[in-house]
């Protein structure tokens, strides 16, 4: 959650900076309303406590002079002025839940070195790694090789569930466990702490890094519970520290686990139908880290070099892009993208997205750490290393043979 002092305090530069996230102006409109008549109920309420003030020195006088009478009645005057500030700080206390409810929408304030842009179009490319393949036969996709080796059963999925669910078959279901493992031991490599955690959520976890309430409707929820499969390990990681001070934050908390993922991919009817680019069920191994301000920097590098790092051990040739503050996700302050070079679509397609949210996800989980006496939010950060399911379909494109098989990347050998 942004910070509403911040908003309140420098509302057109704030604004100024949250319309490059597209978001919607007459939410602005209506927090600056909002905000307007805070003001105005707060003076009224000053106005009244300052008579309170003023009325309650006057009857210390009087006792003293012992005019009684005279004082009685002005304090069944500040009686009166007590019941009608009552009123006015209930009136304070509704305006603020309004406001903490419309921020709860809004999305983070985007880094000031973000490229500004409207889509995925004005995106800046930052480099490109590995040599994309040459074949001297006519590439095949995933889905097509997924079915000639019987590798991929869409058919059984749909059976299974409904479209966008696919079955995973003899070698694909032998690599899917061995990226899975491999992503896990190269992050604990690099530092991260593996963790095993729990692939549904409560509503309060959703609300802590921003999947809730805004986005409910991609969400999978439990029928009869308040419970939700969750979207990506970056929810059960980042919320294991909700509603606690954090008492020492001198090394940062670097964390990765593997989950399944489910998503009903609202809103993205008709992209990728084919293969399994875009599922609703799919595999991740995610990477969390939580620092103080200071360091945050720092580790948002270290975590893009990482999930890096793994794609050139898999030799798959990828770019790197710094996304625009048109493209940022919700939560995000600051993104880098991978992508990972899919043959068959002649095109460089998202296998991670790493993001440095600042203190926005720490303001709604209320995640702290202590500095000396004082308590101050934390920075969180998260991103794929890697999504599986999609290193899965780079492989098969860009190792595959004129002859239909698949080679293995050496680094896989030994998980299989």
């Amino acid at each position: 959650m942004i910070d509403l002092r911040l908003l309140e305090k420098d509302f057109e530069n704030t604004a100024k900076k949250l319309k490059r996230k597209k978001i919607n102006e007459k939410t602005l409109e209506e927090i600056k309303n909002l905000f307007e008549t805070k003001k105005n109920i707060k003076k009224e309420l000053e106005f009244f406590q300052n008579k309170r003030n003023t009325l309650s020195k006057q009857i210390g006088l009087l006792m003293k002079e012992g005019k009684k009478e005279e004082a009685e009645k002005l304090k069944n005057e500040v009686t009166s002025l007590k019941k009608e500030m009552e009123k006015i700080e209930n009136k304070l206390k509704e305006i603020e839940k309004k406001l903490y409810s419309k921020a709860l929408n809004i999305p983070n304030i985007p880094d000031d070195d973000v490229p500004v842009g409207d889509d995925e179009n004005d995106n800046v490319e930052i480099k490109r790694v590995g040599e994309i393949p040459k074949f001297d036969f006519e590439v095949k996709s995933h889905d097509e090789l997924g079915e000639k080796l019987n590798w991929l059963d869409f058919k059984r999925g749909v059976k299974l569930a409904k479209s966008r669910f696919t079955v995973l078959k003899k070698e694909a279901a032998k690599i899917e466990r061995a990226l899975i493992n491999f992503f896990l031991d190269h992050n604990r490599e690099w530092g991260f702490e593996e963790i095993y955690v729990p692939f549904m959520v409560n509503r309060e976890t959703m609300t802590g890094t921003g999947q809730l309430p805004k986005f409910e409707e991609d969400l999978f929820k439990i029928e009869g519970e308040d419970l939700f499969l969750i979207p990506t390990a970056e929810v059960p990681l980042t919320n294991l520290f909700r509603d606690e001070i954090i008492e020492n934050l001198d090394n940062p908390i670097k964390l990765t686990a593997y989950t399944p993922c489910f998503r009903k991919e609202a809103g993205s009817y008709g992209k990728d139908t084919k293969g399994i680019i875009r599922q609703h069920q799919f595999d991740k191994v995610e990477l969390v880290a939580i620092t103080k301000p200071e360091e945050s920097d720092k580790i948002f590098e270290e975590m893009v070099e990482c999930a890096s790092n793994a794609l050139e051990k898999l030799e798959l040739p990828y770019r790197q892009l710094m996304l625009c503050t048109g493209d940022l996700g919700f939560s995000a302050a600051k993104t880098i993208d991978l992508e990972v070079w899919i043959p068959s679509q002649n095109r460089y397609r998202e296998i991670s997205s790493i993001s440095n949210t600042r203190d926005f996800q720490a303001r709604r989980a209320k995640i702290r750490y202590k500095e000396g006496k004082k308590n101050k939010l934390v920075h969180t950060l998260n991103g794929s290393s890697l999504a599986v399911g999609r290193t899965l379909v780079a492989i098969m494109e860009n190792y595959q043979t004129k002859e239909g098989l698949i080679k293995i990347p050496k680094v896989l050998e030994k998980y299989l």
